[in-house]
């Protein structure tokens, strides 16, 4: 079996998360770790038997790809550094803090044939794999993902700390590209954007509803997807998916499915059917890990490629500025 020699760049919080899923991927040999900090690089390349470096160029010398799970303001130098010396990067969301520095990773990447995987974990979450089957097309979005107030992550705004997950979701479900946008939003408790809400218009006539925050009483982390003869709901917190559709009144409906009776005359008439897909048992960060990997050993395109890190942060971007041109018109 075929193993990259990866490494892991930033040991905090996520850095410790990714350091143990490689240690357990079977096409990971992990090769080390490296923190600003490096007396806490020693205690995680402890815990996970491995060596902790104390320059970046030193750890770089060693392996054929690395995870980066720094502050997002260090993604763009780390990256670069990397793909600049044909290391394969798998970077955390966003993927970078300005689009520009997005852009330049994305090219770096194309012009070195390396490959660029950006950590867009709820791609991997089992409420939106369990609809793998499904065939989806969205026309109307709802999203909420509400969170306890934490100070890890207010270093960036509300948008590229949590709305960035749904807005790379729906990105991915929309066939289409972004017509307009409006937002509105404003920073409560720290000095960056804490809660916020966006329309999102694409040029298909499908629309996205997006609301984010971090400072609720309660977690909330929920997508509702309404389509053509269809409505379902994802839970990411439980994993949980639910689907309301509706079939011809001639068609076999499962037994597991609960029918909801029927609408429609005649010929036309039809059932409107629940069901809920079977869970996926996937550990999510473990997943998109050994995804990056085999991307790489395929030669093929990350699942959630850098220009996918790119597009959502150009939403997440255009959000951000129109939150600052209302604010500004409120103040004047």
């Amino acid at each position: 079996m075929e193993k990259i020699k990866v490494g892991v760049i930033g040991t905090g919080h996520l850095g410790k998360l990714h350091t143990k899923m490689f240690s357990q991927l079977q096409n990971a040999e992990l090769v080390g770790v490296f923190d600003a900090d490096f007396s806490t690089a020693k205690t995680v390349a402890k815990e996970n038997n491995t060596t902790a470096f104390e320059t970046i160029d030193e750890l770089i010398g060693k392996v054929e790809a690395v995870s980066i799970a720094a502050v997002t303001s260090a993604h763009y130098q780390l990256a670069k550094k990397c793909l600049e010396n044909k290391i394969h990067v798998f970077v955390e969301k966003p993927i970078t803090a300005l689009l520009d520095e997005a852009e330049e990773l994305v090219m770096l990447a194309r012009e070195n044939k390396m490959n660029l995987q950006v950590g867009h974990i709820e791609r991997f979450n089992p409420a939106l794999l369990a609809l793998e089957k499904y065939h989806l097309n969205p026309l109307f979005v709802q999203s909420d993902r509400l969170a306890q107030f934490n100070p890890r992550g207010t270093d960036v705004a509300v948008v590229l700390d949590l709305m960035i997950h749904d807005i790379d979701i729906i990105l991915s479900l929309v066939k289409s590209e972004v017509k307009s946008v409006q937002a509105s939003g404003v920073a409560v408790v720290s000095n960056n954007i804490d809660i916020a809400n966006a329309r999102i218009e694409f040029e298909n006539g499908a629309v996205a509803n997006v609301t984010a925050s971090r400072i609720s009483q309660k977690k909330m982390r929920k997508m509702r997807i309404f389509q053509r003869e269809g409505y379902l709901s994802l839970d990411f917190i439980t994993g949980v998916s639910e689907v309301f559709r509706l079939v011809p009144s001639d068609q076999k409906v499962e037994e597991a499915h609960i029918n909801f009776g029927e609408i429609g005359v005649g010929d036309k008439k039809k059932f409107v059917i629940y069901e809920q897909p079977e869970q996926v048992e996937v550990n999510a960060l473990k997943y998109e890990l050994d995804l990056f990997l085999q991307s790489i050993i395929k030669k093929e395109r990350p699942v959630v490629s850098g220009e996918d890190g790119w597009k959502a942060l150009k939403v997440a971007d255009l959000i951000i500025k129109k939150i600052e041109e209302s604010l500004i018109k409120l103040t004047q």
